[in-house]
């Protein structure tokens, strides 16, 4: 019989280079939780939970399996044994808004919210509410620390410097760019994976400029699924979608080039670790299986072919005869195959 084979010694190297793959998933599977099962096991909100891992104060690890981040026990653990735990780690991870954030700096809350549009104050989450208005969220431990600081003191009263105020006059605000700039690098700072590296910077830019620059379909179908998860507050058909797209992607020219060439950069050092997952051609989708073909034997003889010639074989015979003859005459027929004229000659003498 003939096919593709496989022996018996390289059939066990594939399948325990398959159970070594499958084991090391499930260890890490075994040995972590997701972000969710997490934050309900430290009895903390998931919006805090995600803001501490943001801020580094809680450590993930790559799902093995190339899915979402994980959080191993160990490390919710260490988080619950900390001192002070949850009450000192929930202050480190208190967010508040311009009201509460104007207050604790001792300003007005026209005021907190200029140096917010001028980029002294950073934001650290954003979300909409019920009206499709946009909230910004402030650090309030980084909002302390800044009111404290000499070096701000003519900040927080008398009349902003005149550049300041020619660019709110103009318009400008920082707010979204600087956000986008701390959850980027607080997400590269978590991650040793080039690909997914490079996945948080391609985020932040639009489908045509990731499309310019990752020609490779499949490349860009492993970037998406590498990229860091959205608000879930709707998809960009909804309108709810679209604004919260609008924030999360680069408008400023400038950070725009910046995103460009660090994803070039980034994907270089990405393909030249490993290259991105393709499906596997279709001679190789079974390699395990073996494809048996058909043997190569002739065809038995049919028995109506060998029984005896019939009364009728000379007159076919003399009929095949007839047409040749009828062809040899012309030159210009040789090779040809013989047109039925002859046929019907041979016909009409039988029938005369």
């Amino acid at each position: 019989m003939t096919g593709h084979t496989i022996t018996q010694d390289s059939a066990d190297t594939v399948t325990g280079t398959v159970a070594t793959a499958v084991e090391s998933v499930d260890t890490a599977v075994g040995t972590s939780v997701t972000p969710g099962r997490a934050a309900r096991e430290l009895g903390v909100k998931r919006g805090e939970f995600e803001l501490a891992v943001l801020l580094g104060h809680v450590r993930t690890i790559s799902d093995s399996a190339g899915g979402r981040r994980r959080v191993t026990h160990e490390e919710i653990e260490r988080v619950r044994a900390g001192k002070g735990f949850p009450e000192a780690w929930l202050e480190r991870v208190r967010a508040v808004g311009n009201t509460e954030g104007a207050a604790l700096m001792g300003i007005s809350t026209a005021r907190f919210t200029r140096l917010s549009r001028a980029g002294f104050i950073v934001p650290v989450k954003v979300y909409l509410n019920r009206y499709r208005a946009v909230v910004w969220l402030y650090l309030a431990e980084e909002l302390k620390r800044f009111a404290e600081a000499e070096a701000h003191a003519g900040l927080l009263t008398g009349r902003a410097p005149a550049p300041i105020r020619a660019q709110l006059d103009a318009g400008i605000d920082r707010r979204a760019r600087n956000w986008r700039g701390r959850q980027a690098g607080a997400l590269l700072r978590q991650s040793d994976d080039p690909w997914e590296r490079a996945a948080i910077v391609a985020a932040l830019l639009d489908p045509v400029q990731i499309a310019e620059i990752i020609k490779d379909p499949y490349e860009r179908a492993y970037m998406r699924r590498l990229m860091p998860e959205a608000f879930g507050q709707g998809t960009s058909e909804t309108p709810a979608g679209r604004i919260v797209q609008k924030i999360m992607t680069a408008d400023d020219p400038d950070e725009i080039r910046w995103l460009r060439a660090h994803l070039t950069i980034g994907l270089s050092q990405a393909r030249g670790q490993r290259p991105a997952p393709r499906p596997a051609p279709k001679s190789e989708s079974h390699p395990m299986q073996t494809v048996p073909t058909a043997p190569e034997t002739a065809p038995a003889p049919r028995r109506d072919l060998e029984a005896e010639p019939s009364p009728h074989s000379a007159s076919l015979r003399e009929a095949s005869a007839a047409v040749l003859s009828d062809d040899d005459g012309d030159g210009d027929g040789a090779g040809r195959a013989p047109e039925p004229r002859g046929l019907l000659k041979w016909m009409r003498r039988r029938g005369a």
